[in-house]
């Protein structure tokens, strides 16, 4: 069954190359709210990024495929700041249409080792920022106040 066609480029697609297609095009991600003490923990973005440079965003990254949300939060800490959770909690799941991403959101509220920067193309900068401080910064998603707010307090 031939789902679009456009005369002139010739362009069909069959459903099943529709729905590779539409998989391919979206993103599933896992982020992390990494709290301690009241303070989350949060990376500023490479200035050299494509997307969303110099701007500070929360810890995580795509799923690869095959592999699950635990698996992907435990994957991308370890990668990125060299721990290990060893506790934490499913918090939401965020749709961006516009993007075609999907985000599940966890809190991280325990780990081992001691977090620090093990991709500086990936951020310049990690830092521990209260709820007052981190909502000043220039944040990666108008949301994050919000969120910083509900699981912060």
């Amino acid at each position: 069954m031939t789902i679009c066609s456009v005369v002139g480029d010739v362009f069909a697609l069959q459903r099943e190359d529709f729905v590779e297609y539409a998989v391919k095009m979206s993103h599933e991600v896992v982020a992390a709210l990494i709290v301690q003490s009241g303070r989350i923990l949060l990376g500023k973005r490479s200035a050299t990024r494509e997307f969303y440079p110099g701007v500070w965003d929360l810890f995580g990254g795509h799923m690869e495929p095959g592999e699950g949300q635990a698996e992907t939060l435990i994957r991308e800490l370890g990668e990125e700041l060299g721990i290990t959770p060893t506790r934490w909690s499913y918090v939401e799941t965020l749709q961006v249409p516009s993007e075609q991403l999907t985000v599940h959101l966890y809190l991280v509220t325990a780990w081992t080792g001691t977090p620090t920067n093990q991709q500086l193309e990936e951020h310049s900068a990690i830092g521990w920022f209260s709820l007052a401080e981190a909502i000043k910064l220039d944040l990666a998603d108008s949301i994050y106040p919000e969120l910083f707010e509900r699981y912060l307090t």
